[in-house]
């Protein structure tokens, strides 16, 4: 697997630079819906329809802008088929690949502390 190398200063990668690529880049794909479209994709190529079934609750509109942001940042890559109606799938890149691995890892996380935070949340509020 080839990787793609940062072109770009230092500064765009510095996630501590309010005006930094990086800091734009993971607040775009670090929202709810961007993680569980990625994951929904998997390693096939998925129609919207099927997208739209496998994340429950996503409107049209916001599966719509999601699927263009990621498309936008190279996650995604969209095929339009030229038939009537047009039919379009979607297929993660190579980074759009890596990213689910780490998204994985936070599912991960987060049900190997659920309970403490669950715990915590009680403590807080009680």
């Amino acid at each position: 697997m080839v990787t793609e190398q940062l072109s770009g200063t230092p500064e765009d990668a510095d996630l501590s630079r309010a005006d930094s690529l990086a800091r734009e880049i993971f607040s775009e794909v670090a929202n709810k819906w961007a993680l569980l479209i990625i994951d929904a994709l998997g390693e096939s190529t998925v129609r919207f329809s099927e997208i739209r079934d496998r994340v429950e609750g996503i409107s049209h509109k916001m599966l719509t802008q999601n699927l263009r942001m990621l498309e936008r940042n190279g996650l995604v890559e969209r095929y339009v088929h030229p038939t009537v109606p047009p039919r379009v799938d979607y297929t993660l890149t190579e980074p759009g690949l890596a990213l689910r691995e780490t998204t994985h890892l936070m599912c991960d996380w987060t049900q190997r502390y659920l309970g403490h935070i669950e715990g915590a949340r009680g403590r807080f509020e009680g």
